[in-house]
């Protein structure tokens, strides 16, 4: 079966106000005077550079070739394009795509008796060209460097004025972590919060057929000939990247639905016939806990917050008759972090009654979805105590309760 072509899905986005040269255009308002002195007019904020995402289903799929590719064709157009940070993995094609691009110098990091490079932002910020490519969005950078992730040293370039082009995997989308690691057997380390996808001007699918794929790999396109028998045998499984491969499609068909809905949706609250405040967006609040799943938990509410279009909360009741033991608080410190990222609200309370406080929380914040654990208590404390399932179902009206399974080995 023939691979596909890359699948271009726009972002819908506002256009920035256009540029208005202020300082080469005087406006003159009559001579000044003690009573009415000349206002200087008002400064328009500074441009954002535009994010293009070149995202596929694997490694070897062609997005760092199709975003060297389009590199040059702006280039010829007279565009001022540079390379931030380039990663060949010794492919022969994306070495010889970047010939005739102007390539920024990585900056040396010594570490003891080594020397490590990473990607110079700031010699990026101080060349200022009009676009700047960059490979792998989701590493992770050198400790001790400016920034911990690339992704963030996008954000800062972006933020400079400059337009980007990336690439990434859709196994590094962090709220796809879990689903990737069942799907794989694979826990992918590093991740980029989905923000940076939904944030996007635009979006660009490289994609090619699990067997095109495959065939790159066996002819050595992908990987050192002495690695490709084991990614044949594990990641580069054909259910693998069938699997992947409809992860990175159906991702990206969402998001532009999701912004599809925004720009014709219309206030997220009105008033019923009564004229009582009537919520018709739907609320995610995903139930946090000490349990180590609690992060599985997360993950799994943002991509119902997602899918619904809906703001995300979480929220931890703490008991105030126990403290927490360092690992536990960095656990729930960890979890407020992931929260942050999918840009959700967390919320901590105090109480000794878990499932009222929660039930207090979803009417103040007009809940309409709780995503909790499973319960880890045995049949017989259920009996003896009840389960937070229960009480949650008995306080809580027209709120949806969604109950994930979780390993209970984690917690014995």
């Amino acid at each position: 079966m023939p691979g596909n072509p890359s699948t271009a899905l726009p972002r819908l986005h506002t256009p920035p106000p256009p540029h208005c040269p202020i300082a080469s255009q005087p406006h003159k308002v009559g001579t000044p005077s003690p009573h009415h002195p000349i206002t200087p007019p008002p400064m328009y904020p500074a441009r954002r550079g535009k994010h293009k995402i070149f995202i596929g289903m694997a490694p070897g799929v062609g997005k760092t070739y199709r975003m060297l590719e389009e590199g040059h064709a702006l280039k010829e157009e007279g565009i001022d394009v540079v390379i931030g940070l380039l990663e060949t993995h010794g492919r022969k094609e994306t070495a010889e795509m970047a010939e005739g691009l102007e390539i920024i110098p990585r900056k040396q990091i010594p570490r003891g008796n080594l020397t490590l490079t990473e990607m110079d932002t700031d010699a990026i910020l101080a060349r200022s060209p009009q676009l700047v490519l960059i490979d792998e969005l989701a590493h992770t950078n050198v400790p001790g460097s400016p920034r911990e992730k690339r992704y963030q040293d996008v954000e800062t370039i972006l933020q400079n004025g400059i337009d980007v082009y990336s690439t990434m995997n859709i196994q590094h989308l962090e709220s796809l972590n879990d689903l990737v690691a069942r799907i794989t057997g694979i826990v992918v380390r590093e991740r980029v919060p989905d923000r940076v996808l939904d944030d996007a001007d635009e979006v660009v699918v490289v994609d090619v057929t699990p067997e095109t794929l495959q065939e790159r790999l066996v002819e050595g396109k992908i990987y050192a000939p002495q690695k490709i028998q084991q990614a044949l045998d594990n990641f580069f499984q054909r259910r693998n990247l069938i699997a992947l491969r409809e992860l990175a499609l159906r991702e990206i068909a969402d998001n532009v639905e999701e912004e599809a809905r925004e720009m014709g949706a219309g206030l997220a609250n009105k008033l019923d016939s009564q004229g009582q405040l009537c919520n018709i967006q739907e609320r995610v609040l995903v139930c946090v806990s000490t349990y180590a799943k609690s992060l599985q938990l997360l993950r799994r509410g943002a991509r119902i917050a997602n899918y619904m279009n809906a703001p995300l909360f979480a929220v931890f009741v703490a008991d105030p008759d126990r403290f927490l033991t360092k690992e536990e608080s960095l656990h729930i410190d960890m979890c407020e972090k992931l929260c942050k990222e999918f840009a959700g609200n967390f919320i901590r309370v105090s109480s000794s009654d878990v499932a009222a406080a929660i039930a207090q929380v979803a009417e103040q914040y007009r809940i309409t979805q709780i995503v909790i654990g499973a319960s880890q208590r045995s049949r017989w404390q259920i009996l003896l105590k009840g389960s937070l399932t229960h009480k949650l179902l008995r306080l809580l009206k027209n709120t949806d309760l969604h109950i994930i399974a979780t390993d209970k080995k984690m917690h014995s």
